[in-house]
């Protein structure tokens, strides 16, 4: 993993933090084991992008009460970050400027969307301000994270993992860490945000 300094951010660097939601924090219908761990964590990097007028996106599962990946629809989860309540919500203590932009994924009842790119304008967004490197942390890693940043290289974006700022959810154990590989293996970088 690569330490990298605030002052290397560079412009056509943006943060796209995934489905950071209170669904998903401990107490959430779709808990992820330490997922608010990465709320602080987040916050710096939010606070660097911020100060230096970098873009900062924030993708959020929005997701009618009807949504297939329901286990009462035949899909797997319990449903979770149901659009408008309060699971749905930002996790509290996530600092999002107001500059930020959301992304609503997975927001019609037939179609599921782990990646914030799937069936979004993200990608066109991105484009159109000309960013070039992504930096990809937030929830989760074997799932919403994984297949954010398969999408992110398939558009031709460089990819930054913020290794220190993902959680599992580890279905299977060790889902996470074979995420991470894959990632890897796909040309995402793994970097964390070095000490002041």
């Amino acid at each position: 993993m690569i330490e990298f300094e605030p002052g290397q951010l560079q412009e056509g660097d943006a943060l796209v933090i995934v489905d950071v939601q209170k669904d998903f924090l401990p107490g959430g219908s779709l808990a992820v084991s330490e997922g608010d761990a990465v709320v602080p964590v987040l916050n710096r990097y939010i606070g660097e992008f911020h100060q230096r007028g970098l873009p900062v996106y924030a993708t959020r599962d929005w997701h009618p009460p009807d949504h297939c990946s329901f286990r009462e629809q035949g899909g797997i989860w319990p449903p979770h970050c149901i659009a408008g309540t309060e699971g749905a919500e930002y996790a509290p203590g996530l600092r999002l400027p107001a500059t930020a932009v959301t992304i609503s994924k997975a927001t019609t009842p037939e179609k599921d969307a782990y990646s914030g790119f799937d069936d979004t304008d993200l990608a066109a967004r991105l484009h159109a301000v000309g960013v070039k490197r992504v930096f990809v942390g937030g929830l989760a890693t074997d799932y919403c994270v994984l297949n954010t940043v398969r999408d992110a290289l398939n558009e031709g974006f460089g990819v930054m993992l913020l290794r220190d700022a993902v959680r599992a959810v580890d279905v299977q154990p060790g889902d996470g860490d074979r995420a991470e590989r894959e990632m890897e293996s796909l040309g995402a970088r793994p970097v964390k945000l070095g000490a002041r």
